[in-house]
């Protein structure tokens, strides 16, 4: 990003875009969320009305699936939302998005955890109403809501807004149709919701195969949003699960798990990066049912996209990433060759480095790359004022000051030297070192015959040695 120059000619630093203060800020000018209440913890309708007013101004949340480790890319959705929730009185949720037992393990729970935490957003915390100036730990886990999941797809079922689908997943791909062609309503839309809720209730219970049936919404198979064309609810799995075991065999889909989750916990601005944009109409839709019914509070929350980090030369994918850990390519998701957060940070980058560059890329709607440098820009932007200095030669040549011992009464003596340990802190105060007859240079500072251009030692010039009294 480039600053304007002033007419002294000094460079005038440029605020980052980030259009969602925008929205944020709009929501509270006109009180949108003002009459919110909160139960002290998430739940339904009923649970936030027995509340009190929510004490915080927004909440936000950070939902990451527990199938791998935190990359680059996570930082940018962690920064985003911890800061925003801060900078406008607020929390921000830690909630772990573990709707898919196959994939998910207790190892990613807790390095996902030791990340937000080493990134310096350990206190995502807010007073208890029932006990003012305890704090509460907002850390969540969406299996804890299959209950709650489970009871709002019956509702959807009742009012005849769901169905169970006995489709083979091939026949419902190609009854989907496409951007062009709408989609063909399945042979099974038009079960009564007995029928639907008696075979959900199979499906529940056991009695029928994996992939034999799924719950489907009823929107609108013509619909020219496909994300709208009866998108599936819930599916068979059997698989244990890492938090609730053994307990369930059907499991929600993540388009239908989601807004249930922020609604539960009164998330105001669900922020997602731009791949579900298509989703939101779905989001709305479920959201705005459940209201009718009065199984969640409103005003119920709202979905802003934005565009996601992307870094070049970076592989984020973690499908790829865990490919090189599997096939023993790295030494595992902290090799410091890796581009998660375990991997950055093993390489030396900091907390306080990967946030400004984060926040240096902006929040906007439009996507695109930043390059790599940006990112190591950061690190030196941060270390530069703090760091203290050290000096190497990693190609040495040796030199020897053949006057030496003329000029400091022997060759053997020492000359004690100083420098300051960072020259930006003079309060960092200096390193102690000494100086002899023999000195090792840089195999670069050093030609035999000068070329062109050339102005360090060659045969015949002069140079000093910083810090050193010559």
């Amino acid at each position: 990003m480039t600053s304007p120059v002033d007419k002294n000619g000094s460079k005038t630093p440029v605020a980052p875009s980030n259009f969602l203060r925008h929205v944020i800020e709009s929501d509270l000018a006109q009180n949108v969320y003002a009459t919110r209440q909160w139960g002290g913890s998430p739940g339904d309708a009923a649970h936030h009305a027995q509340g009190m007013a929510d004490p915080a101004k927004v909440r936000l949340r950070f939902p990451p699936e527990p199938n791998g480790y935190l990359h680059i890319g996570h930082a940018k959705s962690i920064w985003l939302n911890f800061e925003m929730a801060k900078e406008y009185g607020g929390v921000c949720h830690l909630r772990f998005d573990d709707t898919n037992p196959e994939k998910e393990e207790q190892e990613y729970v807790d390095s996902i955890r030791d990340a937000v935490e080493w990134l310096g957003y350990e206190t995502y915390l807010a007073d208890r109403p029932s006990a003012p100036g305890t704090m509460q730990p907002h850390e969540y886990f969406a299996s804890n809501y299959f209950d709650f999941m489970y009871r709002a797809a019956e509702y959807l079922i009742e009012a005849g807004l769901a169905y169970v689908d006995e489709q083979t997943p091939e026949q419902i791909r190609t009854n989907r149709g496409d951007f062009n062609t709408p989609g063909t309503d399945s042979p099974f839309r038009s079960r009564t919701p007995a029928e639907n809720l008696a075979r959900f209730r199979e499906m529940r219970d056991g009695k029928l195969d994996d992939g034999a049936a799924i719950l489907r919404a009823k929107i609108d198979m013509a619909s020219p949003n496909i994300n709208l064309r009866d998108p599936a609810l819930y599916r068979i799995r059997r698989a244990t699960h890492h938090n609730t075991g053994d307990t369930w065999c059907i499991y929600p889909m993540y388009t239908f798990a989601h807004p249930i989750e922020d609604a539960l916990e009164q998330i105001t601005h669900s922020l997602c990066t731009l791949e579900f944009e298509d989703q939101r109409p779905f989001y709305d839709w479920l959201l705005d049912r459940l209201a009718e019914g009065n199984l969640i509070a409103s005003p119920h929350p709202r979905q802003y996209e934005f565009a996601r980090l992307n870094v070049t030369h970076v592989i984020t994918s973690k499908r790829k990433l865990r490919q090189l850990v599997e096939e023993g390519h790295v030494d595992g998701w902290d090799d410091p060759r890796m581009p998660t957060l375990a991997g950055l940070r093993r390489r030396g980058y900091t907390p306080d480095a990967l946030k400004l560059f984060c926040e240096r890329s902006g929040v906007t709607k439009s996507g695109g790359w930043i390059d790599y440098a940006s990112l190591e820009a950061a690190l030196r932007d941060t270390l530069d004022p703090i760091a203290p200095r050290a000096m190497a030669v990693l190609d040495p040549v040796k030199l020897v000051i053949t006057n030496w011992g003329e000029l400091m009464g022997g060759d053997e003596v020492l000359d004690d030297c100083t420098a300051p340990l960072n020259p930006r802190d003079p309060e960092a105060g200096e390193r102690h070192f000494k100086i002899g007859r023999e000195v090792w240079i840089e195999r670069t500072d050093y030609e035999d015959v000068q070329p062109k251009g050339f102005f360090r030692l060659f045969p015949g010039n002069k140079v000093r040695l910083k810090y050193g009294h010559t």
